[in-house]
């Protein structure tokens, strides 16, 4: 039975991406926040579960709730960055994306006490057109990132991107989250809204199929806010994005736990670095 890597990225609800035009930086700190509770209750049922999964977490959040990063720690999990402000990669040129990499992966690491050694953008930020991103990551010392995803979307990915673990020519190793090729178009199928959106049966045979069929591990990913129907409504958002954040959070907590129950789970670094692709010569990306 393969295993596949269960990722959650660790940020509160007011600071998604898609809610920066409607909640201004500043006021995060007015903010409830509610990233500890859900925390808690991700790392009780992971608990109850055996299964060990890695944390994107935000430098901001680690420096508010240290707590949070040692528990993770203290669970076996694998602590990972997410950056330090919730800051999409396209949006910062070279010398920000590398304060703003290099502080989240400090803060992270004295609080935590362990080695840091991924990262992922917020919103799947790297692609074609920032690409030199991956080579400041691997200056600043990570050794992995998942940041680029091969879909369309209106907000982020690079459809032509490898859909599978790769070396880019910098040495660092890309592990995209997971996509199921069908009809010449790669479908997401590795969490986020369109889990809670897809009936289980659906992304449970997404992900079967690419164990089985491709024999590849699943990336899948979540964040603690989508367990949480009780959180505060933002005021004012427009309808896609009010759709994208709430649908099915309510059901979500009960998905996810047939999820733990029907696949094999493990970290990141645990399934990708220890047999990761050799590099190979090409331009700026090379699948396995």
């Amino acid at each position: 039975m393969i295993t596949n890597a269960l990722t959650i990225d660790v940020e509160d609800y007011f600071q998604v991406s898609a809610f920066a035009p409607y909640i201004a930086r500043s006021d995060w700190e007015r903010r409830e926040c509610r990233v500890e509770a859900n925390m808690q209750r991700i790392l009780a049922l992971l608990e109850q579960r055996g299964v060990r999964a890695t944390f994107f977490t935000l430098g901001w959040i680690a420096e508010r709730y240290p707590a949070v990063v040692r528990a993770i720690v203290a669970g076996g999990h694998e602590l990972a960055s997410h950056g330090y402000g919730h800051e999409r990669a396209s949006d910062l040129d070279a010398a920000a994306l590398r304060n703003d990499v290099t502080r989240a992966k400090q803060v992270l690491e004295d609080i935590g006490g362990v080695a840091v050694k991924g990262y992922r953008a917020p919103s799947f930020s790297i692609g074609r057109s920032n690409l030199w991103a991956l080579e400041a990551l691997a200056r600043a010392g990570y050794r992995y990132s998942s940041s680029i995803y091969p879909i369309a979307h209106d907000h982020y990915g690079m459809p032509d991107a490898p859909r599978f673990a790769h070396r880019t020519d910098c040495g660092l190793l890309e592990v995209p989250v997971t996509t199921l090729r069908l009809a010449g178009r790669n479908l997401p199928s590795s969490g986020g809204g369109y889990f809670r959106l897809l009936p289980y049966a659906v992304s449970r045979w997404m992900i079967r199929r690419v164990n089985r069929a491709e024999g590849e591990s699943a990336i899948f990913y979540f964040h603690p806010w989508e367990i949480d129907p009780a959180q505060p409504r933002i005021a004012g958002v427009d309808a896609r994005t009010r759709f994208r954040h709430y649908v099915n959070i309510g059901r979500n907590e009960g998905k996810l736990r047939r999820l733990l129950d029907d696949f094999r789970w493990g970290r990141m670094d645990d399934i990708f670095l220890d047999r990761a692709p050799v590099l190979s010569s090409g331009t700026l990306v090379n699948a396995v």
